[in-house]
């Protein structure tokens, strides 16, 4: 808790001795006036402390003298360049990376508004700020850059996000252990009786599983020309649209396709992951009528209202030609009327995405509740430059790192209370091969 927070508090009470006190239509006790008296010289002491404060770190500022300065991650030789504090665009900001990765002998200087962002320093020999001690993008910028991502990314701007607090790089927490909906393995073994089925009753208590998380690293690489470096406007919007699209795009692939070591665990390789057989003698490379009915079939129902389909751009000849066989004869299939007419199936948006699998492999077609994948990032970005990448074309390289990391809430399909068809949140159709 800092000294403001701490100042809070105790106005805080204060204000709920007086009010009690005028609730109740009376003066305060002497326990209650003493306690206001004893706050009262607590919050001029914490103020005089707060105002002495700030007037050294802004003396220190004025002088050059930023506190902490001595963890600076620059190159050797490099100076510090005094500035106003507020950057007029993030393409200002990026020019003042590139130019803080510059010794001092060949113009180099660090923008004194960058020291708020800075990360530790690497350990080894290096001659780039790397991504464990490069600038974290100013906090003015930070959302605007993952909300962009976000909303470029299909997928991953459908999942559960959990932010990672500044003290933590991983989550770890209990989920339900329920594979099966029959009496006594509800909630992972839960059972409720009526009064009439049975004389005694077994106790009975849920099960829980761990689900622990770590972040992971992704990175994303942008050359920009000397030229482009000059104009910071255009640095800004061609670095911030190959961000973000490079970036939503891996995020997206991970969680579709992902192995689970140094990236997230994907749908496609996750245990819970249910997968519909193909019809007898269905064609190879086909989606039939029959497969859509019985994919949906197996969507857990609570995850019927967020659920929707991802598939691949070689899918859409299949859907809008499926048919339905009727007697000895067959027509279009009201699937196919649907997504031709609505670019809805069942109801249910339909996604064209990269990510998916060609036509007729495991992961073409996909219906998922995304809702129930666990994604967790960690807030900051990183951006580095290197001097030296690129130098005969006359080009920098920026790297920028996001630690981030995701997998299902499922570790297996759910088993019906009545019936035999497992279900889940995470349905694929079989190879049509």
């Amino acid at each position: 808790m800092n000294l403001k927070e701490l100042l809070k508090q105790k106005l805080d009470r204060q204000a709920e001795l007086v009010g009690v006190a005028v609730q109740e239509n009376r003066g305060m006790s002497a326990e209650e006036q003493a306690e206001f008296d004893t706050l009262e010289g607590e919050i001029k002491s914490l103020e005089t402390t707060i105002q002495s404060q700030e007037k050294v770190a802004q003396r220190a500022a004025e002088l050059n003298t930023p506190v902490n300065s001595a963890v600076v991650p620059a190159v050797a030789g490099s100076s510090v360049e005094v500035k106003e504090k507020k950057w007029k665009s993030f393409g200002e900001m990026l020019q003042s990376v590139r130019k803080a990765a510059i010794p001092a002998a060949e113009g180099g200087r660090i923008d004194n508004r960058l020291l708020d962002g800075i990360r530790g320093a690497a350990t080894g020999s290096n001659e780039t700020i790397s991504s464990e001690g490069g600038f974290l993008v100013d906090e003015q910028y930070v959302t605007d850059l993952l909300t962009k991502t976000y909303d470029s990314a299909v997928v991953a701007g459908k999942t559960w996000d959990i932010p990672i607090g500044a003290n933590a790089n991983r989550l770890r927490m209990n989920g339900i252990d329920e594979k099966s909906r029959a009496n006594g393995s509800r909630y992972g073994g839960v059972q409720a009786y009526w009064s009439g089925e049975a004389q005694t009753v077994t106790a009975t208590k849920p099960k829980f599983r761990k689900i622990e998380l770590e972040l992971d690293k992704l990175f994303a690489l942008c050359y920009a020309t000397d030229e482009l470096l000059e104009d910071s406007t255009a640095l800004e919007a061609v670095i911030t649209k190959a961000f973000q699209d490079e970036m939503a795009f891996k995020l997206d692939d991970a969680i579709i396709n992902g192995s689970g070591a140094g990236v997230p665990l994907g749908i496609l390789n996750c245990p819970a992951l249910v997968t519909v057989a193909k019809e007898s003698n269905q064609t190879a490379g086909t989606i039939a009528h029959e497969n859509i009915l019985k994919m949906y079939n197996r969507v857990w129902a609570r995850s019927r209202m967020n659920a929707a389909w991802f598939i691949n751009q070689e899918c859409e000849p299949q859907l809008e030609n499926m048919t339905v066989t009727i007697g000895t004869a067959g027509e279009i299939s009201p699937y196919a009327k649907e997504y031709a007419d609505k670019g809805t199936i069942k109801g249910k948006p339909v996604y064209t995405i990269e990510q998916c699998s060609g036509l007729g492999a495991v992961g073409d077609i996909i219906l998922a509740d995304m809702s129930q994948y666990i994604m967790i990032h960690k807030g900051g970005i990183t951006p580095a430059t290197s001097v030296h990448v690129r130098f005969l074309y006359d080009e920098q390289v920026f790297r920028f790192t996001y630690r981030v990391n995701g997998m299902p809430g499922w570790n297996a399909p759910l088993s019906p209370y009545k019936g035999t068809t497992t279900l889940s949140p995470f349905v694929a159709l079989a190879t049509r091969a």
